[in-house]
């Protein structure tokens, strides 16, 4: 594989891999314009990113036998256009209801980005190289968070939040047009892979009984659920508590993306050292001690608007350490079931995701400390479950994969 060729693939499939994230964060400023004109409260409005999560997270489980059975691009075709239709009907819709109908059905289709890019990984690059590839990766879903909320920002203030929706339409058509014309077709259609239910849930059985593969998700997927509470929880405490505007909501969003754009470039330096469930220790012990500190400055009322985003950053930084290198691990024993285990890696992650996103809006009470609080629970839990689980893991932490 030529560099240029190289380049480009990671190019598309990062661009497949934020997908969600725009659909996530460049609706996030339009929150109190939605809320005032579709006659709700922004409690209600977030039960839309909570739909759009549970949609990311059942959608994922659909999609894993359909690429390992079709091959990757067909079902990713099919899934972009569902997700381009679905951004229209959001545009359209009159009620908070159907927002969260519509953000669901997005969501369905949407997903099948992600765990196609993910499986491409696995497809195209060797083992050795996965935990790099992943980095990459995730260095081009952290940039995307600078952009969305600052655009959706600009675009909710001069056009209303309906053209995000038509914005995010229109981009993820023209995703697919690059998929058509730049990405290899990765692991052809396989009709020995059975679709009957029996053979799905073998092949998920097969997946989630490798020890390797169910400790890492279960790290991967709690500790990096965090920012979930934060996308959740931010545009309330920023623009109802602190009272900032939708362009300056975007601006501090975008800021605080920054903490994930530089750590992937660090992974990148650590693995030249380290493995990678070292540095998922490290990682994860970071985030646990911001967290802590973070929680007791709100707590005792010691952080301002600015204090408050400075410790945010510092904790964000972990997660491009932990995310990266929890996949790699998660998917590395597998080849034929690549699908599958990142459907299944995927699922998870957005479910917590989803109980995440709802648990700050059920504990929503006028302060920063249900988010902060979420944050921090949920890397304890990961970090509870890596010093729990790895020696079970211990004889498959290694880089080769296996013929699964």
């Amino acid at each position: 594989m030529t560099r240029r060729k190289y380049f480009l693939i990671i190019l598309i499939l990062g661009s497949l891999s934020t997908i969600s994230p725009f659909s996530i964060d460049m609706y996030l400023p339009g929150f109190p314009a939605i809320a005032q004109d579709l006659n709700t409260t922004i409690a209600k409005i977030q039960l839309s990113l909570t739909a759009y999560l549970i949609g990311i997270s059942v959608g994922q489980l659909l999609y894993g036998p359909l690429l390992d059975r079709f091959g990757r691009k067909l079902p990713l075709y099919a899934g972009l256009l569902v997700y381009v239709a679905a951004s229209v009907g959001c545009a359209f819709t009159t009620s908070a209801d159907g927002l969260i109908l519509m953000r669901f059905i997005q969501a369905i289709g949407g997903c099948a980005g992600m765990v196609a890019a993910q499986a491409l990984v696995r497809d195209l690059f060797p083992v050795t190289e996965t935990a790099k590839v992943f980095s990459w990766l995730i260095l081009v879903i952290a940039v995307s968070p600078m952009i969305a909320p600052t655009v959706g920002g600009y675009v909710t203030a001069a056009f209303g939040w309906h053209a995000v929706f038509i914005a995010l339409a229109v981009i993820t058509f023209l995703i697919l047009v690059g998929v058509y014309i730049g990405l290899p077709e990765g692991k052809r259609a396989d009709p020995s892979m059975s679709l009957k239910p029996a053979a799905v849930l073998g092949n998920f059985w097969t997946v989630l009984r490798h020890p390797q593969f169910l400790v890492f998700t279960l790290v991967g997927g709690i500790a990096s659920a965090a920012p979930f509470a934060y996308i959740a929880g931010s545009p309330d405490v920023f623009m109802n508590i602190y009272g900032v505007s939708e362009q300056e909501y975007g601006w501090i969003f975008a800021f605080l993306s920054i903490a994930m754009v530089g750590s992937p470039q660090l992974n990148h330096i650590l693995l030249r050292k380290l493995k990678s469930e070292q540095i998922i220790n490290i990682a994860l012990v970071y985030q646990l001690t911001v967290g802590v500190i973070m929680v007791a400055g709100v707590y005792l009322g010691l952080f301002g608007k600015t204090g408050l985003i400075a410790v945010i950053f510092l904790f964000l930084i972990g997660q491009g350490l932990t995310a990266p290198n929890a996949s790699a691990l998660s998917l590395a024993p597998f080849s034929r079931f690549a699908g599958s285990a990142s459907a299944l890696s995927g699922s998870f992650r957005m479910g917590i995701g989803a109980l995440v996103s709802g648990t700050v809006s059920i504990f929503h009470n006028g302060t920063a400390l249900p988010m902060v609080g979420v944050m921090t629970v949920c890397t304890f839990t990961g970090i509870l479950i890596f010093f729990l689980g790895r020696k079970s893991a211990a004889g498959y932490a290694g880089d080769a994969a296996v013929a699964l």
